[in-house]
């Protein structure tokens, strides 16, 4: 089932690749992003990611925190550089979808088809140039799985969900900067007193 603006997330207390605990209810009073992508040699979830880690430290600095969710298995990403460095960011693999389930996400092997024959040659192309991996899946990946991207507001409340549609479909960018900023209190600058001049 998926999930719905202003319910509470699924929580969850796993380990990240490289072996540290992830524990939602420790982000509870922080801003979050979930990512759930397809499996490690997916170009279209390797561009998001890639981009995605563009703009981290901009988000980290404005309140929000990341956590990403791969359905590959834990010695697939670690063979992967570019999965390696996402770090800091938590980097969680789930192959048996476990938590995608949870997040309610879909696997659609229409919709993956329909991005395939659409989009992947200009995809295969933009990932190529971007450095970023792009390989079968291994094991027992799957060819219909649907990403998923969700911004969790203080209190780990759902505030938007995003299940794609194809699979270059994702959040919109500005949208997680415009919840990243939202509920700041403006910056009040102090405006130094007049001075009395003599005469």
């Amino acid at each position: 089932m998926k999930l719905e603006s202003n319910l509470i997330a699924p929580a969850f207390k796993l380990r990240d690749i490289h072996g540290r605990t992830v524990d939602l209810n420790e982000y509870r009073d922080k801003k979050v992003f979930i990512g759930f992508f397809r499996h490690a040699g997916c170009p279209f979830c390797n561009i998001r990611v890639h981009n995605l880690l563009k703009v981290h430290q901009e988000l980290k600095a404005q309140g929000l925190e990341m956590i990403f969710f791969f359905e590959s298995k834990e010695k697939v990403l670690l063979q992967s550089i570019f999965h390696k460095e996402v770090s800091p960011i938590p980097l969680i693999a789930d192959p048996e979808k476990q938590w995608y389930a949870a997040y309610g996400l879909e696997e659609s092997g229409y919709k993956s088809a329909v991005s395939h024959l659409s989009t992947f040659v200009q995809t295969a192309f933009k990932a190529s140039s971007l450095g970023v991996p792009m390989h079968l899946m291994a094991g027992e990946e799957s060819i219909k799985t649907m990403p998923a991207e969700f911004l969790l507001d203080q209190g780990l409340f759902v505030k938007e969900v995003h299940y794609s549609e194809r699979l270059n479909d994702r959040m919109n960018v500005d949208k997680i900067r415009a919840f990243a900023a939202s509920g700041k209190k403006p910056v009040l600058r102090t405006v130094p007193a007049a001075v009395e001049m003599a005469y």
